[in-house]
């Protein structure tokens, strides 16, 4: 086995058998073909089998089975390794191991070594490994998550703080190089909020312009969690991107007020000029409330402003479903692609394919996908599949699939599996061989000075 073959095969799921097949195979009572295929450089094979030789006891078999990917000095088989040890509560063996790939300089140990330091009560000595790697956003996260428990939240403020400029402001994502201030403005945000020091934190995030990030936004979680309701919803009017309006409605959705979360919304959509996302997150409110009669018309309003959009009409679909309305949901998608002069591309055309089986035309929507123009394209193929499949056609499903292998390798395999056609399925998976990765040019970290 070679690392960096394992880490591209593990990180494309390509060439290999992935994580979800691994456990169709064990759902359906083919674990030895999992664990035969561990000893055979499939790697997710391995790391579920030494999981449950885990939970039975069978450590020594666990460790066995990891052994040889542990060799190849692949970081991904290290932190299983390391995991599986902390995990039995033998937590030194663990920072031993993960200590070794430290010194041969993984760019990743380090935060994963600090963190296992810090959940064993060696907090002080994780933060100091931190420390000199404040550049890093990545580690400085890290830095202030072990903070608390070393008691150097204001050693690790006084550090974040020296990293923002006075007047400078980021134009863009690349302006600044390693820790940029809208990050540890962040963080910075993050220990003042954990010190009591709300008022502070607040202030703080109210200098930037975006406090959002990963689809969340800081400012208005924050208030959220202190009951700042009023300043909650005043910045919902402000901002923008529509998280502080999500936050709200969520928070008065806890709250029991559906009507509250349901005008947040309303007042949100009207504001941002018909904000599709705000459709989105009001019509799934009142779906989620016994109200999706009334969330499909948000949707079909929203569908008939946006002929086109294949994502409102997916959420529109899916609602039509779950009303059990398909004939209904058909009906308005007829209309739309007249409106459209009856050219549909597939991404439009397949919405309806799961409508048409909810009314039991199967026959009729698999005549439709054939006609299309590109109904025999690899991309079609998978929608097609599962249309017969959920008819217990499975090996209509396989043929189908089968003019287009390897594009559509995981799908094929996944019902070769199902009529237990299991070597046939792995050759499946395996044929398609990954093209070899390129050598990393990531920077090493040492724990040894200088860092």
């Amino acid at each position: 086995m070679d690392a960096a073959d394992l880490d591209y095969r593990a990180r494309t799921q390509s060439g290999c058998i992935p994580p979800h097949l691994v456990s169709r195979l064990l759902e359906l009572g083919h674990a030895e073909t999992v664990e035969f295929w561990a000893g055979r450089g499939e790697w997710f094979c391995a790391r579920k089998c030494a999981r449950l030789l885990g939970e039975q006891g069978r450590r020594a078999e666990a460790l066995e089975m990891l052994a040889p990917y542990l060799a190849t000095g692949w970081w991904t088989a290290t932190r299983t390794t390391a995991e599986l040890w902390e995990m039995w509560g033998r937590a030194d063996e663990a920072i031993v191991l993960t200590r070794a790939r430290m010194k041969v300089g993984h760019p990743l140990a380090l935060e994963f070594y600090a963190r296992l330091f810090a959940r064993h009560g060696r907090s002080d000595e994780a933060f100091t490994l931190l420390e000199p790697h404040i550049d890093d956003w990545f580690l400085a996260a890290a830095m202030v998550d072990v903070a608390r428990g070393a008691g150097l939240d204001e050693k690790a403020a006084e550090l974040l703080a020296a990293q923002i400029p006075g007047e400078h402001r980021c134009d863009s994502p690349w302006c600044c190089r390693g820790l940029d201030p809208d990050t540890a403005i962040r963080l910075l945000a993050t220990i003042r909020e954990r010190q009591g020091r709300v008022d502070e934190a607040i202030a703080l995030l109210r200098t930037r312009g975006v406090t959002s990030f990963n689809g969340r936004d800081q400012l208005a979680d924050l208030l959220a969690r202190h009951d700042r309701t009023v300043e909650l919803r005043a910045y919902a009017v402000t901002e923008e991107l529509g998280h502080a309006t999500q936050c709200l409605a969520e928070l008065l959705e806890q709250r029991g007020d559906v009507e509250g979360a349901i005008a947040a919304y309303r007042q949100a959509y009207e504001r941002a000029a018909y904000d599709p996302n705000s459709a989105v997150q009001l019509a799934q409110l009142l779906a989620r409330h016994g109200r999706g009669n009334e969330a499909i018309e948000v949707m079909r309003h929203e569908a008939d402003a946006r002929n086109g959009d294949d994502w409102i009409l997916h959420v529109l679909s899916d609602l039509y479903l779950d009303q059990s309305r398909p004939e209904d949901g058909l009906a308005h998608l007829d209309a739309l692609s007249v409106a459209r002069g009856g050219n549909e591309n597939w991404d439009l055309f397949w919405i309806r394919l799961a409508l048409a089986a909810a009314c039991d035309r199967v026959d009729e929507a698999l005549e439709w996908a054939r006609a299309h123009p590109e109904g025999s394209t690899s991309y079609a193929a998978p929608h097609i599949a599962e249309l017969l499949a959920g008819t217990g056609r499975t090996e209509e499903a396989v043929a189908v699939l089968r003019r287009h292998s390897p594009a559509n390798s995981h799908d094929l395999a996944w019902y070769l599996i199902d009529l237990g056609r299991i070597e046939e399925a792995v050759a499946v998976l395996r044929q398609d061989k990954p093209r070899r990765p390129q050598p990393s040019t990531t920077t090493a970290w040492s724990e040894e000075p200088p860092f």
